[in-house]
């Protein structure tokens, strides 16, 4: 699954120290050409001439640095130098040749999973997620396979032990209902990013519009790339009830779907403890996974309890993730949670990102929930970066340890300069306890109806880009530090819905949201005051 760090393709790498701009060079053997790589800025040089990298396509690609080493994508670079890249999809090999002789497609091979390093290039352009599926039926063998018809299985035991095979596999339109049977599946995949995208090497896997009813059944998987139940292509559906779940290995999930297919599950319990193990997750393609209750545990690093480049709906369910954060959704996709309970013991509560890796669309994460609770025993409760996003929050009970609400800055995803966060926050008939902080490169706006109370500061460090506030009247805010605003609103002109407890509040008297006030100095109830910033 192409995430966190996830980069696709092959790369050259140049290693250079982070402490200092510099330029370095990598030569080609045999080739009199130079490739000169300007750190500070990532300036590519081919002779001493700036240079822009294309794909095949014409998109630029832009270079990647990651622990003090700049990536460069590989057919990018051969191509400058004068060779040509070919690439064969059945043998999985990359081809570089002499001018004239033919070149092949252009080579991009997915992404890791999630909180992988980086080891390829970044994409070529920003990615849409959505490439067209391969087929997945031709990838890999099944012990049980399905093919356009239709079929019951009951109380079977089915096992997969070879690598790159399924226990069951559903494709072109098939129909197979199973019911009180036992799945297993060990032998590791050949390929992480087919097991990511096409379900290869998972126990159950439907492709081709093809539909699976699976109930009150085990499905058990250790090895590497076996997901539990995977749904792929348009039409493909695979609904499960009373289903329990554990996976072991790394690169396993319990629940997945990629290029539009779709998992409905109901009162399933799923354990993971391998890396990269989400235990409901959709990939490339906009996958959607909707959850009634249940039970989903995962400990292992990078295994969120929920990852989303799609459309996730979960009701009723209780997850708890001991090795990272609780939920992720990256790029144009969405986590709808509704009276469910889950906790992130690691890094963030919910993390909303962009990785550019190509598997999801560019545009707004968004992260719904109401009732339930959220928990965070490290780091933010809420961590946006490299995206736009708009979290709502409606009557959940929220904990944060670190005490920071919401965190919205740049990081290690996207070009430097132009990957902060820009965050919209609304919450109603909600208690929110933290602050809210956020970086020169990005902006927050809260905005809280219905009885919503903040007890924190916003933008204590006055280091965001903007950072804006607006209180109904039935709305309050207990200001636990100097805050610094961009606008503030309130329908509240008295200001008793603020508690101030000696604090300022400052606010920028030129923007127009503020006209309002006035430009005036207006002392609070509690010995603090609201302020123009000078």
């Amino acid at each position: 699954m192409g995430k966190r760090n996830g980069m696709k393709g092959f790369v050259i790498g140049v290693a250079v120290t982070a402490s200092a701009a510099m330029s370095v060079s990598a030569y080609a053997d045999s080739i009199q050409k130079q490739i000169a790589v300007t750190y500070d800025n990532i300036m590519v040089k081919l002779d001493g001439q700036e240079t822009a990298l294309k794909d095949a396509t014409g998109a630029t690609v832009e270079p990647f640095i990651y622990n003090g080493t700049v990536y460069l994508p590989a057919r990018a670079i051969s191509e400058a130098v004068g060779l040509n890249v070919s690439y064969d999809q059945t043998t999985k090999t990359v081809s570089l040749t002499s001018g004239g002789e033919a070149a092949g497609e252009d080579g991009k091979t997915g992404t890791p999973p999630e909180g992988t390093p980086p080891t390829g290039t970044p994409p070529e352009g920003t990615g849409s997620g959505t490439e067209a599926a391969v087929d997945a039926s031709t990838l890999g063998s099944a012990t049980y396979s399905l093919n356009g018809s239709t079929a019951a299985k009951t109380l079977e035991a089915i096992s997969a032990t070879d690598a790159d095979a399924s226990a069951v596999r559903v494709t072109d339109g098939g129909v197979l209902t199973l019911t009180g049977v036992t799945l297993s599946k060990t032998g590791d995949t050949s390929s992480e990013d087919n097991s990511n995208f096409y379900g290869l090497n998972a126990a159950l896997v439907a492709t081709a519009g093809s539909t699976v009813t699976l109930n009150d059944s085990t499905i058990t998987t250790a090895a590497d790339g076996a997901n539990a139940v995977f749904a792929t292509g348009a039409g493909s559906t695979i609904n499960v009830s009373g289903v329990t779940i554990n996976t072991t290995a790394d690169s396993s999930r319990g629940l997945d779907a990629t290029y539009t297919g779709t998992v409905n599950a109901t009162d399933v319990n799923i354990t993971t403890s391998g890396t990269h193990s989400a235990s409901i997750a959709t990939d490339r393609g906009n996958g959607t996974v909707n959850v009634t209750g249940g039970t989903m545990n995962t400990s292992g690093t990078d295994s969120p309890g929920i990852y989303s480049t799609g459309a996730i709906y979960v009701s009723g369910a209780n997850l708890t993730a001991s090795g990272s954060e609780a939920a992720v959704v990256e790029g144009k996709n969405s986590i709808t949670l509704t009276n469910t309970y889950l906790s992130g013991a690691a890094k963030s509560g919910v993390m909303l990102y962009q990785s550019f890796s190509g598997d999801a669309e560019v545009g707004t994460s968004t992260f719904n929930m109401s009732g339930g609770s959220l928990t965070a025993y490290a780091g933010p409760l809420f961590y946006a970066t490299n995206t736009d996003a708009v979290i709502n929050l409606e009557e959940a009970g929220l904990a944060v340890r670190s005490g920071i609400l919401l965190n919205a800055a740049a990081d290690q995803w996207g070009n430097t300069g132009a990957n902060g966060a820009n965050v919209t926050l609304n919450a109603k008939s909600q208690v929110l306890n933290g602050d809210v902080t956020a970086d020169a490169l990005s902006t927050v706006a809260l905005a809280l109806t219905n009885g919503t109370s903040l007890n924190g500061a916003v933008n204590s460090a006055n280091t965001a880009k903007s950072a804006s506030l607006i209180l109904d009247g039935s709305s309050s805010w207990n200001v636990t530090a100097d805050s610094y605003l961009s606008t503030f609103v309130t329908s509240n002109t008295t200001f008793s819905n603020i508690t101030d407890n000696g604090h300022t509040i400052y606010y920028d008297a030129t923007a127009s949201a503020n006209s309002w006030l006035d430009g005036q100095t207006i002392y609070l109830s509690g010995g603090g005051m609201l302020t123009p910033a000078s």
